[in-house]
């Protein structure tokens, strides 16, 4: 499966998972169903959807890339983490790395919050 095979909603989870590859393992937790319109100073508006058939093509994406890069997903209902594995395993103790990325709805909600609190 190549990159243009992918979904849109997939590609945003699949791209937040390059973003910094320097020896930094990169978790991206969403959540299916999740609906969301950013605003970039630069970039303008964009949305992100990820749904049922995204995480479909994820998983299928996982097993089947061309691009020799290892990835471990695991869902819990409607929460998926998906990982960009360094050297192929799993670490011991992944509860030590940060998620990088979150799509989901609460995630979304706190960033808001904290913006407000901010200003």
């Amino acid at each position: 499966m190549e990159w243009t095979d992918l979904t849109e909603g997939a590609k945003a989870v699949l791209e937040q998972t390059r973003n910094i590859k320097n020896d930094h393992i990169q978790i991206v937790e969403f959540e299916i169903g999740f609906e969301e319109q950013f605003e970039e100073k630069d970039e303008g508006s964009y949305t992100v959807s990820i749904q049922e058939e995204d995480y479909d093509n994820l998983k299928r994406y996982t097993k089947e890339n061309e691009y020799d890069e290892k990835y471990h997903m695991a869902r819990n209902k409607n929460i998926v983490k998906i990982i960009l594995l360094e050297n192929g395993k799993i670490p011991d103790n992944l509860s030590e790395f940060p998620v990088f990325r979150q799509y989901k709805k609460e995630a979304i909600a706190k960033e808001q919050v904290e913006t407000d609190t901010e200003e």
